[in-house]
């Protein structure tokens, strides 16, 4: 939907053919689910007594109509899960997998989460690798706090490129505290602020000071469910970076919008996140589809795909993040 809307130019990119199969088979999976929702909020706009539809239906229709009523009461033992216990209210929602959240809106105490990222992005004239872990935890109620470690690697594509430093990019300390939890109507709003302690390259470790600068984050989010299966998310903020070397600083915004649909019957997700951000004098957008498959019921595995709509900075890249969730203690009140 959102594709169609958004005027991309192919012509820019080197490999058209596979970014275009990806894309139709994003927009595949996202019509077909979409007809399930579309399904779905039919029968519940048109009851009707089981009894009255067995009568009616024939052994494979009944049997499909059981197969619903399954997915259906799957969908609801998985938001009871989340959101019936006798803790504080918590309301389950989709978290983007580029630009992640700090713990779940609406966090418990106990709760926990290992994150390790890799991804890759063709920046014209070479290519930039990016890993990071990360750690998530929730020292108390609505409370969630990370650490993160992030890298860039860089090969060049031609000889005599001239590439960034391979580096430790900074230590990211975060914090998030989701202040609004309603479960009437489905909302979280959370405030938190994000400190980058940046770093320089590997090869000036001896040579200059390690630390170079700091950025400064603060963000709000804004999340609803729609329904049991449709999850909207704003994720919003300044950044300001500070340099020591040239005593400059440097302001921009960024505006993150996301939509996902949870799967019936699972805790997979597809969806679209978009990534924006305002300079002074600039503008750049990148738009995310992605996929978030459940592995184990601790383990989950997300992956993006990112497709900017300038080429000033960036082409086409690909993230894959691995999210290990440990069982927790659950506190009762």
């Amino acid at each position: 939907m959102f594709l169609g809307v958004v005027n991309i130019d192919f012509s820019m990119y080197p490999n058209t053919l596979n970014l275009r199969v990806l894309l139709v088979l994003w927009a595949a999976c996202f019509f077909s689910t979409s007809s399930l929702f579309a399904q779905e909020a039919h029968q519940v706009e048109a009851p009707l007594q089981r009894s009255q539809l067995d009568s009616t239906l024939s052994p494979s229709n009944r049997l499909l109509l059981d197969t619903t009523e399954t997915i259906r009461v799957l969908d609801s033992l998985y938001i009871a899960e989340v959101e019936q216990s006798h803790q504080k209210p918590k309301v389950l929602h989709a978290e983007p997998l580029f630009i992640d959240l700090i713990r779940d809106l609406g966090a418990r105490k106990g709760e926990r989460e290992w994150n390790v990222g890799l991804g890759m992005t063709d920046r014209t004239d070479f290519d930039a690798y990016e890993a990071l872990v990360e750690y998530e935890w929730a020292p108390i109620d609505r409370l969630g706090l990370e650490i993160e470690l992030p890298f860039s690697l860089y090969q060049p594509r031609a000889e005599g490129a001239q590439t960034p430093q391979n580096r430790l990019n900074s230590l990211k300390l975060a914090a998030q505290w989701s202040f609004f939890v309603n479960e009437k109507s489905k909302t979280t709003l959370a405030l938190g602020y994000l400190h980058e302690f940046e770093l320089t390259g590997f090869e000036n470790y001896r040579k200059s000071r390690i630390y170079t600068g700091n950025t400064y984050s603060p963000f709000f989010v804004a999340a609803k469910r729609w329904g049991q299966n449709f999850h909207t998310l704003i994720y919003s903020g300044p950044v300001v970076e500070q340099d020591f070397e040239t005593h400059q600083w440097h302001t921009s915004a960024q505006l993150n919008t996301n939509f996902h649909y949870l799967i019936p019957g699972s805790r997979n997700f597809i969806g679209l996140e978009v990534n924006k951000l305002f300079e002074s004098d600039n503008f750049d957008m990148a738009i995310r589809p992605q996929m978030r498959l459940e592995i184990t019921q601790h383990m989950l595995v997300g992956i993006v795909a990112g497709v900017p709509i300038s080429r000033e900075k960036e082409r086409l890249s690909f993230f894959l993040r691995m999210i290990y969730e440990p069982p927790h203690k659950k506190s009762s009140h």
